[in-house]
C-alpha cells in the first residue's frame, strides 16, 4: 500500500477504535510496519488544552482543534498541512504533509500565512507491526481508498465515513447506509 491512501473500515468491524473510521495512511514500510492517522474521531479538546503556546490563550492556534489519530501513544501530537515550506515535513500525496518543524508551522499560523482550516491536529497514531495492515486488508477490515490524501481538507469529519463510501461508488455507496446496529432495524 502507499501512504497517501485512505483505509475506511468496514461497516461491521466491532472495534470501538476503529469502528466507522477513515484513516490516512501516512507511512507503509516492510520493515518498520504502517503508520496511519483517524481522520473523523473529533474530540472536545483544543490545542490551547493540551499544550502551553507561545501566544498563550489568545493565540490562532490555541483555537485549533484536536482530533483522535488513534489509540497508540495518545499523549504524542501529529500533525497534516498543505505547506511544503515546512522544514523536515513529508509529502504524503495531493499536496498534503505530515509533520515537520512544529514551531515553524506555529508561526506561519500566528502570522496568517497558513489558515487555521489548513491545518490538522491528532493525538495519537494508529499503528501496525510488519505485515498486520496488509494481512487486515486481505481480511476485508479495511476499504483502500488510494492515492486520496486530498480529502482531509475537502470532507467534514462528522460525516467522513459516509461520504467516502458515496463517493467511491458502487458497493460502496451501498454500505455507507449500514446500520450502526443492524439488530435495531
Amino acid at each position: 500500500m502507499k501512504s497517501g491512501s485512505l483505509l475506511i473500515s468496514q461497516p461491521f468491524l466491532g472495534d470501538p477504535n476503529f469502528e466507522r473510521t477513515v484513516l490516512l495512511l501516512c507511512q507503509d514500510s516492510p520493515e518498520d510496519g504502517s503508520f496511519g492517522l483517524v481522520l473523523n474521531r473529533p474530540s472536545v479538546l483544543m490545542l490551547g488544552d493540551v499544550m502551553e503556546l507561545p501566544g498563550g490563550d489568545d493565540s490562532a492556534a490555541a483555537q485549533l482543534p484536536l482530533g483522535i489519530g488513534g489509540p497508540v501513544q495518545a499523549d504524542t501530537l501529529h500533525y497534516l498541512h498543505r505547506r511544503p515550506d515546512v522544514p523536515g515535513a513529508e509529502l504524503i500525496g495531493q499536496d498534503v504533509y505530515w509533520g515537520g518543524d512544529f514551531s515553524v508551522l506555529l508561526g506561519l499560523i500566528e502570522s496568517g500565512s497558513i489558515a487555521p482550516d489548513a491545518v490538522r491536529l491528532y493525538a495519537g497514531y494508529s499503528g501496525w507491526t510488519n505485515g498486520q495492515l496488509a494481512e487486515e486488508v486481505r481480511e476485508n477490515v479495511w476499504i483502500v481508498h488510494p492515492n486520496a490524501a486530498g480529502k482531509v481538507f475537502t470532507l467534514e469529519s462528522d460525516a467522513f465515513w459516509q461520504a467516502i463510501l458515496r463517493e467511491k461508488g458502487g458497493r460502496y455507496r451501498m454500505l455507507s447506509n449500514y446500520p450502526v446496529d443492524p439488530r435495531l432495524n
